[in-house]
């Protein structure tokens, strides 16, 4: 891309997704109390922030797992 870094929405989000979460719910507690979104709207810039090469450099380890993951749900469509 053309070197800019992830705007700090980008960097939680990815924050987020870090975690580990207990229980039915607690994810979305956190969508929307941390960052103030609709899980809906979380998941649609989670998945835009996979195909963004800028996210690939700043947390290599997360988007490849979230990839790995997405990969296998479209396949089981």
């Amino acid at each position: 891309m053309d070197g800019q870094q992830l705007g700090r929405r980008e960097q939680d989000i990815l924050a987020l997704e870090r975690r580990g979460f207990a229980g039915p719910g607690a994810k979305e507690r956190a969508i929307r109390e941390e960052l103030g979104l609709a899980p809906v709207r979380y998941y649609q810039l989670l998945n835009a922030l996979l195909d963004d090469e800028r996210a690939l450099a700043c947390d290599p380890v997360t988007v490849n797992r979230l990839r790995r993951v997405r990969e296998v749900r479209r396949g089981e469509r």
